[in-house]
């Protein structure tokens, strides 16, 4: 079975994570996406008590797609997130001979080196990069490819504050009913 992993905090997850993935999906063959909602990225402030939320928005966008799994790896940890602890585990869950899929923004992989042990780390992973907007510098010593996805500016951070068109209805739905994300 050939599998990716897609990690993020996804506060809130939205329409271009999904196309993301689908994308993923139908170029390289994959046979399951797995999303894995950070508790506490290490590289971000974020409000702990939104783990959950954050969680459950995942299951919700994810729900009517049978080749989209969410994984509560990092949640169960209830600690910081660090990819490298992350990413073994699920090697060693799904047996992975090779490298593992993983699918990232350029933004995220700009700063890949200042991660947990990201010497590590890139000997395990293989880094499917998606455009954010800004120009990548080449990475000589990881093994990644660009996806040839068009671009979709859509921020999380500006979700939070205004849901609209780009946040997915079930989302929409579960932040208004849980009051999330208010001033």
């Amino acid at each position: 079975m050939s599998i990716c992993i897609f990690p993020g905090t996804f506060n809130p997850i939205h329409q271009a994570h999904i196309k993301m993935a689908e994308f993923a999906l139908s170029y390289f063959g994959f046979d399951k996406i797995i999303f894995i909602p950070a508790y506490i990225p290490p590289h971000k402030t974020i409000d702990r008590d939104l783990a959950e939320h954050r969680f459950n928005m995942v299951k919700l966008a994810i729900s009517s797609n049978p080749k989209f799994e969410i994984s509560d790896i990092e949640y169960k940890a209830e600690g910081k997130s660090y990819t490298l602890i992350t990413v073994k585990k699920i090697i060693e869950k799904y047996k992975i001979k090779n490298r593992l899929n993983f699918l990232i923004g350029t933004d995220a992989f700009e700063n890949i080196e200042c991660w947990y042990k990201s010497e590590e780390l890139k000997k395990l992973v293989h880094f499917i990069v998606f455009s954010r907007g800004n120009k990548l510098s080449p990475k000589s010593d990881y093994d990644y490819e660009i996806a040839p996805m068009k671009f979709i500016d859509i921020s999380s951070t500006e979700l939070r504050k205004n849901p609209n068109s780009d946040t997915i209805i079930k989302v929409k739905e579960y932040i208004r009913e849980n009051g999330l994300y208010k001033n």
